[in-house]
């Protein structure tokens, strides 16, 4: 990865899924400005926040995809990252990070 870049890769389901309250939501359902979250796989030499293995939430909207053999990743870059959440970080940090 360069610069600011990182390559993370998100668990699609493509089947239905529940509600906080059990309420099926299918599949077709459209789902409005929602983010989501995607485990780093690789970091550039110029991310600061961050390590291959932390969860990142960001917008779905702003992403490339690539294919790396055969499995399917995203490329972002690290100032469309909305929170870091990490076992690493320890409690009471800064509130930069979940």
């Amino acid at each position: 990865m360069l610069n600011d870049r990182i390559l993370v890769h998100i668990d699609v389901g493509e089947g239905d899924r529940r509600s906080s309250g059990g309420i099926l939501i299918p599949a077709t359902a459209q789902v409005g400005k929602r983010l989501a979250w995607a485990e780093v796989v690789a970091a550039g030499p110029n991310v600061r926040s961050m390590e291959a293995g932390d969860q990142v939430l960001f917008n779905p909207e702003d992403r490339y995809e690539v294919e790396v053999r055969g499995q399917d990743y995203i490329i972002l870059r690290e100032r469309d990252i909305h929170a870091v959440a990490a076992p690493r970080l320890e409690e009471g940090s800064t509130g930069l990070y979940l």
